[in-house]
């Protein structure tokens, strides 16, 4: 097998739990290396630290698998990572059947990801390692899982990188490519082979679940009092608006919601579960109205919904020049900064954003706003919403601070899969 040997004054990630080694922190290689296979990885003495597959084309030189100088990275190492991440999943996921049953690093499998849509397994294999070894990840899977099918979506840029084609189709069984798929009680269609990433993004579960105390408790704000009116010849006591007539809507008390980038829906379905009067759902893309609208219809919430196509920059500065408002405002966009180049520019737009969406929320409600931006840290993006919040004249209350759901796992000392924020700020005016 052979051995790298790291710098001697290299920064001592590895020894922190980070699974990667780079290019620059190798001192020397010993031995015949052969691209994908695994090698040991060493101080710059010699001691044996992990060890883990090699690929000299990509910077990111070795992705570690184990730290047990006597595991042997076979068939049944798969299989033991593999039925482990489930396991993981059965405990802390309320329904495993939906959600990311691998998440690589995070579940000791560098440069696999596995999203299961109840019997069809979606995977993405992001690495040269684990691209050899996709016949013992494939059959692993078959045997922890018992999926009916399994598709490969590589259709991925980042596979370019480690010298590996992009690509997509059936890896086992036979795959439709629309499931049915169930989380926080709601239905949800994915679209396993033109849906972006690999159909759905499950890292936001537990967080659009967080919104439910945030859509109910505006009935007042909206004009609304409850008060007994006679109804044949009983009292009853019932909502009544400023005019005096009893309210029909049985929604009275719910939020007006504004949700931009909804995608599939997914935010406003969970507005309307817990309540919320009216919903205006936002995207630039037809295409992902047209499936919110499905998602919403299969729901039974379509009557409380507005769909809009729109720029959703110019949607909230148009709104905020024509005096509109909400109660709940939601901000969900996709990430702004793909490179640490293009952070200065991101940082822009989520002000953007941020400073018209607390703008059009109504004096003590709710901007709910995330960023998946790995090179946006929680910091910058906690910095550029105040700014934005000075700017708008606002105080904002932080009531939420979350990052990806539990079956989006984090490895101390690798700050890379800290890549989402989310926020819940009560919004007040600051006179």
């Amino acid at each position: 097998m052979a051995r790298v040997l790291l710098n001697q004054h290299r920064k001592k990630r590895l020894e922190a739990g980070h699974p990667w080694v780079f290019q620059s922190e190798v001192m020397e290689i010993q031995g015949e290396v052969v691209p994908g296979e695994i090698v040991e990885v060493t101080n710059h003495k010699g001691h044996f630290l992990a060890k883990g597959y090699i690929n000299p084309a990509s910077q990111m030189i070795v992705r570690i698998l184990s730290y047990d100088p006597n595991e042997v990275i076979d068939y049944a190492f798969f299989l033991r990572k593999i039925r482990q991440a489930a396991q993981f999943r059965e405990r802390f996921v309320d329904n495993p059947r939906a959600c990311r049953v691998i998440y690589g690093e995070a579940d000791f499998l560098p440069g696999l990801i596995v999203d299961r849509y109840e019997d069809t397994l979606v995977v993405q294999v992001l690495s040269l390692g684990m691209e050899k070894r996709i016949n013992w990840i494939r059959d692993a899977l078959v045997e922890v899982f018992a999926p009916t099918g399994i598709y490969l979506r590589n259709d991925v840029p980042v596979r370019k990188l480690e010298g590996l084609a992009e690509g997509k189709g059936v890896l086992y069984g036979e795959c439709p490519r629309e499931v049915l798929i169930e989380e926080n009680g709601l239905k949800y269609y994915v679209d396993i082979v033109e849906g972006q990433k690999t159909g759905f993004f499950y890292d936001q579960r537990e967080n659009r679940a967080s919104i439910a105390p945030l859509m109910k408790g505006w009935g007042e704000k909206h004009g609304i009092t409850l008060q007994h009116v006679e109804i044949d010849g009983e009292q009853k006591l019932m909502p009544v608006d400023k005019r005096g007539k009893v309210v029909k809507n049985p929604f009275w008390d719910g939020a007006e919601v504004l949700e931009c980038f909804t995608h599939t829906g997914s935010f406003t379905l969970n507005a309307c579960k817990h309540g919320a009067k009216k919903v205006t759902a936002l995207d630039i893309s037809e295409h992902a109205i047209e499936t919110a609208k499905r998602n919403i219809t299969l729901n039974g919430f379509l009557h409380r919904v507005e769909f809009v196509v729109a720029n959703a920059f110019d949607y909230l500065r148009a709104n905020v020049e024509a005096g509109k408002s909400w109660d709940v405002v939601i901000l969900d966009p996709p990430a702004f900064a793909k490179s640490r180049g293009a952070v200065k520019g991101a940082c822009r737009g989520y002000k953007d954003i941020n400073l018209n969406g607390m703008k059009l929320v109504r004096p003590g409600g709710f901007l709910v706003t995330a960023s998946c931006s790995y090179h946006m840290s929680p910091e910058l993006f906690l910095e550029t919403i105040q700014d934005a919040a000075v700017d708008a004249k606002k105080i904002l209350r932080l009531i939420e601070w979350r990052g990806a759901g539990k079956d989006h796992p984090q490895i101390s000392g690798a700050d890379e899969a800290h890549y989402l924020k989310f926020a819940i700020f009560e919004v007040r005016d600051r006179k």
